[in-house]
């Protein structure tokens, strides 16, 4: 992708990733992210402390290919082209009206390759609503489902559509995409049970030099 946008940011979480992959990757990408870092009413409200520190992070390990447009979405529309997204993350406030308003004020500058993606498909609690708009939007264009943790829905809203997304949404229409879902369940697993363990080993070690020391 040549641009990447993120709609509610948050920490940070998925705006880094993002960031990483281009990084890694060695791909060309530029990674924006649109917030007002206040929070809102799923998300809780907050002060600057959570801004700050994405900010000094992002500065430091990934200034030169991504920036943070701290402002409202539809205050960020100007800063960028018709056609000119490719990748789309919508993760902003999770009811059912506000989905749908980040779709379809954005839906215009989106590329004829774009991909969206849908955070927070599979909540339904809390005036959640995103599983209703997904529920409406993937009648429309092909798209998969990752149905672990919380739900994210893959749209692939752009008529030029790479060849193995592609086979991920046949995989899906033809109630193959089981299997698919739990692979990625499972990597996603085996990375937090990594961290966890890295963890333990560093409270052991930390432990085990303060009794060394006593």
């Amino acid at each position: 992708p040549r641009s990447i946008v993120q709609l509610g940011t948050h920490r940070g979480a998925s705006f880094l990733a993002f960031c990483q992959a281009v990084e890694e990757q060695k791909l060309t990408s530029r990674v924006f992210a649109v917030d007002t870092w206040q929070g809102d009413e799923h998300a809780g409200f907050y002060g600057d402390d959570i801004f700050n520190e994405l900010r000094d992070y992002q500065q430091r390990n990934y200034a030169g290919i991504s920036e943070m447009l701290r402002m409202r979405f539809n205050e960020a529309l100007e800063y960028f082209a018709d056609g000119s997204i490719d990748l789309l993350h919508i993760d902003g406030l999770h009811t059912y009206e506000a989905v749908r308003e980040d779709f379809e004020t954005w839906l215009p500058k989106l590329s004829d390759r774009a991909v969206v993606l849908f955070h927070d498909t599979c909540v339904r609690e809390r005036g959640f609503g995103v599983w209703q708009y997904w529920s409406e939007i993937s009648q429309q264009y092909p798209g998969f489902e990752f149905t672990h943790t919380h739900g994210l829905g893959v749209l692939l809203v752009g008529k030029q559509r790479h060849p193995a997304l592609q086979k991920l949404a046949d995989a899906a229409a033809d109630g193959q995409f089981a299997m698919i879902n739990r692979v990625f369940d499972v990597l996603g697993r085996n990375v937090k049970n990594s961290e966890e363990i890295e963890r333990v080993y560093t409270g052991l070690n930390e432990a085990r030099g303060q009794v060394v020391h006593f």
